[in-house]
């Protein structure tokens, strides 16, 4: 699978706009070669240089998104159900949806978005964290992708 953005490129810096210094609206992103046999897709948006205890620092957390679909676009709403299907789970900010990258003044962070074919639609309802995804994830991931932005 191949997922971009038409906002950043892989390893460029990310717009303000899709931060907590900007309208904090969430990127859009594409994806291509879903492999055949995916029933859904799963994606995440995490920071791995944000210090915590419980792992990497999550902004978006998505999943059950039809695996037919090829993209997500730009400023998707922070309600727990996508118009046409997907759920959105809780980020690290304790909101459903999308929370744009915000570190600390004078340091910059990496921000991995992962894409997940999976072989069926998670058993999870709306609100799940990014963990509750991983771990049912685990055992039904067929094909995963990723880009890395920065900011700072």
């Amino acid at each position: 699978m191949n997922l971009t953005s038409k906002a950043f490129e892989a390893g460029e810096m990310i717009p303000i706009k899709y931060t907590c210094q900007g309208e904090n609206v969430s990127p859009p992103l594409e994806w291509t070669k879903v492999p055949k046999e995916a029933k859904s897709l799963a994606l995440i948006c995490d920071d791995p240089d944000a210090s915590s205890s419980f792992g990497p620092f999550s902004h978006w957390v998505v999943y059950d998104i039809p695996a037919d679909r090829s993209q997500l676009e730009e400023g998707i709403e922070r309600d727990g159900r996508l118009p046409d299907g997907g759920l959105q789970g809780r980020n690290d900010f304790g909101n459903i949806g999308y929370g744009g990258p915000c570190p600390p003044r004078g340091e910059t962070h990496r921000y991995y978005w992962r894409l997940f074919a999976l072989d069926e639609p998670c058993e999870l309802g709306p609100g799940a964290t990014r963990q509750q995804v991983l771990d049912w994830a685990i055992n039904h991931t067929i094909e995963q992708s990723e880009l890395v932005a920065q900011f700072g």
